[in-house]
């Protein structure tokens, strides 16, 4: 059986440590390595006060023994499954952990929360998230609400307007349902009637690529917004799991942005898959 090695940024918060739980119980039944990764900064205020290194030292000490505490707190939570946890300490920003952990370690997956500490630990949906999603090119990034509680995930559902060609994007999204047979519903919010020709192939080819996999296309009228489109969606057909390819000016380069967030509520209600585009 393969082995899957999944990777959980953590700020020491609630919402980290419950995006940790739905990670762990999504993979309950994979072979899986989980490493929580703690970036760890100092911000000094004093611009050019020297801070002694007897002041930072036990400070560095304090969360390295948070990530171990986290991780016997997740063998607990992961007691008779195939699972194994590891801690990295990296200094340097979020996304530079993030960087180095994915080229030491193999990293599949990064899972994150949608919230995370107050002030300048601010997490998802913050600078720090909307940076990792769009530098992130080498691996799929799910960020769980902070609200979400985990349900075996029965349907995902990918949203997509089929103006593009798909290639190895889409095997993120094959290994996802992959892991509890879940079905895959395609959603396009068409404004006009009828597709055109590359549309039409582009749906055909993806129809291929799903074979074997439970699948079905849903159309949906486009009035105003697209968050609220698959907002409605996603209520309305119990789904689980939200993916969207990241291609570059697309939509969910708007969905991020904090406006849109705020208005919609959109971060509260399930798991949000974001894929890197393929280049």
């Amino acid at each position: 059986m393969m082995r899957h090695h999944i990777l959980l940024p953590t700020d020491f918060s609630d919402n980290a440590w419950r995006a940790a739980q739905y990670a762990i119980n999504l993979y309950a039944n994979e072979s899986c390595t989980f490493y929580f990764s703690h970036a760890w900064t100092f911000l000094n205020t004093g611009a050019r006060t020297h801070v002694p290194e007897s002041y930072l030292q036990p400070l560095r000490d304090e969360a390295k023994e948070k990530l171990m505490s986290l991780k016997d707190l997740a063998k607990k939570e992961s007691q008779d499954r195939d699972h194994t946890f590891e801690t990295l300490f990296c200094i340097g920003s979020l996304m530079d952990s993030i960087q180095i952990a994915i080229k030491k370690k193999q990293i599949d997956l990064v899972v994150m929360g949608t919230k995370g500490a107050t002030g300048t630990q601010e997490f998802l949906f913050g600078s720090n998230t909307v940076a990792v999603i769009n530098k992130m090119r080498q691996r799929p990034v799910l960020l769980v609400p902070s609200k979400a509680r985990y349900e075996t995930p029965t349907s995902l559902v990918f949203p997509t307007d089929f103006n593009r060609f798909y290639g190895e994007e889409l095997k993120s999204i094959k290994q996802l349902a992959d892991l509890h047979t879940s079905k895959i519903e395609i959603l396009h919010i068409n404004k006009k009637e009828e597709l055109s020709d590359t549309q039409n192939a582009n749906m055909e080819m993806l129809d291929s690529y799903l074979e074997g996999y439970e699948h079905h296309f849903n159309w949906v009228t486009d009035k105003k917004k697209k968050e609220r489109a698959i907002t409605r969606f996603i209520k309305e057909n119990n789904i689980n799991i939200l993916t969207m390819i990241n291609y570059e000016h697309s939509f969910v380069e708007n969905l991020i942005k904090e406006p849109v967030i705020k208005k919609m509520g959109y971060h509260s209600i399930v798991p949000f898959l974001v894929i890197p585009r393929v280049d």
